[in-house]
């Protein structure tokens, strides 16, 4: 999750090269580049580009790369919040005074056991420790320590059905406008060994800034894509009516899907 300006998205960046130049969405010539980012043939273009993209990277680094581990001297004195600001609902309120008592993980779509999962529940599971570097599409970077449950683990016990392909993960934070945050990740992502529901932040509980009481860590790819503040994983055949289709609240707004680094 990242506050910038959509405009200067990779996608946008590219558009402005179909248009001959790399340098349209900078100089200005802003109706050109509305006219085309709704035109159907140029967004098929971009699509496929960054679909290709996305199977390029993949065959390069295989299926289970991992991303660069750091020591304990390494942790960033502070961990820098992005994204959104915390949920200011009274229930978000009111659970975090009481240590996330209330809370659940609610697992749901196309899994053959729906499960509810408290935060003593996931404590209670295998988990993985990570020090990992958080690379933010704003240009700034920072290191720190995870620990989490490991996605895989969630899907062992509700066992998706074979047509589930996506897993969705429904946020509590929202936009000025009321909508709340959602993003998504293919079951290849999902099953990576540092794919983590993360509740612990540097030994200590996931600070609210931070996402807390839970937030994903996909460390191969930008910090948009680690939701923060999840309430709820949905696993679905495709993203087609997940929001606008494009598979999370930035993609939405001009955002890659993919955000391998």
């Amino acid at each position: 999750m990242a506050n910038r300006n959509p405009k200067l998205s990779r996608r946008n960046l590219l558009l402005g090269a179909l248009h001959g130049t790399g340098l349209l969405v900078l100089s200005g010539c802003q109706r050109v580049f509305d006219s085309l980012s709704r035109n159907d043939t140029v967004q098929s273009i971009l699509e496929a580009a960054e679909s290709g993209n996305r199977r390029v990277q993949r065959l390069l680094t295989g299926r289970a790369k991992l991303a660069q581990e750091f020591t304990d001297k390494e942790i960033s004195p502070t961990f820098r919040a992005n994204g959104n600001p915390p949920p200011i609902t009274m229930e978000y309120t009111a659970d975090a005074q009481n240590q996330w008592t209330k809370w659940r993980l609610e697992v749901s779509g196309l899994v053959k056991q729906p499960t509810s999962f408290s935060l003593t529940d996931l404590k209670a599971m295998p988990s993985r420790t990570q020090i990992t570097r958080h690379d933010c599409v704003e240009g700034w970077s920072v290191i720190g320590k995870w620990k989490g449950v490991r996605l895989e683990e969630i899907m062992n016990r509700v066992q998706p059905m074979t047509e589930a392909k996506y897993v969705v993960f429904r946020c509590m934070d929202t936009d000025s406008d009321g909508n709340n945050y959602f993003e998504s990740i293919d079951l290849i992502d999902a099953v990576h060994p540092q794919t983590i529901l993360a509740y612990e932040l540097n030994d200590r509980p996931v600070p609210i800034d931070n996402g807390a009481p839970l937030r994903l860590r996909i460390e191969n790819q930008l910090g948009y894509k680690h939701a923060k503040y999840i309430r709820a994983l949905e696993f679905v055949a495709s993203l087609q009516k997940i929001g606008q289709g494009k598979g999370g609240y930035w993609e939405d707004q001009g955002y890659e899907w993919y955000a391998g680094i």
